[in-house]
């Protein structure tokens, strides 16, 4: 009497003891540090290696000096518990973007940030020779053709948080994040009229996380098993600021050469893909915001489409199949952020039901992010349904008698392609039934209801053949 028992609690014990050996092995992929770690080079940035790194061969270097590049934020660190003196961003920015200058290959950077240092030893150094040589003659002082300006301009802390969890029967995880940005802005100006020749800016965000899991559960009734493991992610800011830099660089010298305020050493460089695709990141970049998104503008008026269904029957007669459907729509106002689209579909019931249904209905359309490329929407909408277990055009008395009405609300998302002509997207929709006869059988309190999950293509397009000029916000 008591073998299942016996076998349960093994179940759970071999259940429980598999947890704890995948947060064991959670735990050693999070590379702990279990002793202190040697002096290593430093890092570059994703932006070095993949873009600055890549640049081609200048004709000729430019002589840049670099007097403050400063953090003009004024922000200090939060603290829960404690006020805190410590910058939020560093204050050596200023060697930072000498370093970038001199790594690109394309500057010859100056001290300037030390240049009273510099003055002071080259005095001392012109007075030994006086005294002892009798000649006090040093090389002259380069001069600049540029001199770089800016500074960190921004940081805006928590423009996105979230997290998520999930604990079952004792055990589960949660993770939470939390994103910052960095701004900086840099203008190269000349030193012989003054001009600003250009300015760029460049703005990395700044990722932190935190994810845990663990466990907690009775093995036996007086035993208890108890495991957790965890870690938490903080992007450096520096590395952050140091992206931003070598971004703000890499531009500086890609829109220095297609104003042609330096040149390159072979002209036809300018086809590279590094130089190509900075300028179309350039343009997409105008229709991007703060938080990556890209922003558009809706030219399109009408579309058509036509979806993939599987339909799930929830009702009277019990059945658990998927049911094979197809929906053409039609849609107007597709500029607005409320459209309208009419639908007309077919499907076949290869369950208990054994019947053939075809539908038509209106569906008002709100699109969450209409300014977006991609985005959820909503949907809510009327229609009539006509079911039949004969052929699909039955001149049958009971023809009015097998026509059901419904409402219908649902959800999906939408991925733009070729700029807003064509789109894909993925939905669910609830079919509720104003009686409960759609199956022919009327018992529970509740009507007879559709599942939809639609995968899905469709056009846009405009009637008149004027087109509307794209502006971009």
């Amino acid at each position: 009497m008591f073998a299942p028992f016996h076998i349960k609690n093994s179940l759970f014990t071999g259940f429980n003891l598999l947890m704890l050996l995948f947060i064991s092995g959670c735990a050693s992929t999070f590379r702990h540090p279990f002793s202190p770690a040697p002096a290593r080079f430093g890092e570059f940035s994703s932006v070095h290696k993949k873009e600055i790194s890549q640049l081609p061969q200048p004709r000729e270097k430019v002589y840049a000096a670099v007097y403050s590049f400063r953090d003009q934020t004024g922000q200090y660190k939060l603290t829960e518990n404690a006020a805190s003196w410590s910058t939020v961003v560093t204050q050596g920015a200023t060697s930072v973007l000498i370093q970038a200058l001199e790594e690109s290959n394309w500057f010859i950077a100056i001290e300037r940030e030390g240049l009273s240092n510099l003055l002071n030893e080259r005095r001392i150094i012109r007075q030994t020779q006086e005294q002892f040589q009798g000649s006090g003659t040093l090389s002259p002082l380069l001069y600049a053709g540029i001199i770089i300006e800016g500074g960190i301009i921004a940081y805006e802390t928590n423009i996105r948080t979230g997290g998520a969890g999930a604990r079952y029967f004792g055990t589960g995880a949660s993770g939470q994040y939390r994103e910052d940005q960095v701004t900086i802005y840099l203008r190269a100006v000349s030193t012989s009229t003054g001009r600003i020749l250009k300015t760029v800016h460049a703005s990395k965000t700044i990722l932190s996380q935190k994810m845990d899991m663990g466990m907690f559960r009775f093995v036996s009734l007086q035993k208890l098993l108890e495991a957790e493991t965890g870690y938490t992610f903080n992007e450096p800011a520096f590395l952050a600021v140091q992206e931003a830099i070598d971004k703000a660089v890499f531009a500086l010298i890609v829109e220095g050469i297609a104003d042609e305020l330096w040149s390159l050493k072979t002209p036809g460089d300018i086809t590279l893909p590094v130089i190509r695709d900075y300028f179309d990141n350039r343009d997409n970049q105008y229709d991007t915001d703060y938080l990556g998104n890209i922003q558009v503008q809706r030219t399109k008026c009408m579309s058509v489409g036509l979806d993939a269904s599987g339909i799930l029957y929830d009702g009277d007669v019990k059945s658990e199949k998927l049911n094979p459907g197809a929906v053409l729509t039609l849609g107007f106002m597709k500029r607005k952020q409320l459209s309208l689209d009419w639908e007309l579909g077919i499907s076949n019931f290869n369950n208990e039901l054994k019947a053939k249904m075809a539908f038509s209905g209106l569906n008002l359309q709100y699109t969450v992010f209409n300014h977006f490329a991609n985005s959820p929407w909503l949907t809510l909408g009327y229609g009539v349904s006509y079911h039949t277990s004969a052929d699909w055009f039955s001149t049958k008395a009971e023809w009015n008698a097998n026509t059901f009405q419904y409402i219908q609300a649902g959800a999906g998302y939408r991925w733009q392609l070729l700029e807003d002509k064509l789109g894909i997207s993925i939905s669910a929709k609830g079919r509720f039934y104003m009686n409960d006869e759609f199956d022919g059988l009327v018992q529970g309190k509740l009507n007879d209801r559709l599942w939809y999950f639609n995968l899905g293509i469709d056009y846009r397009f405009n009637l008149s053949k004027y087109r509307q000029r794209a502006i971009k916000i």
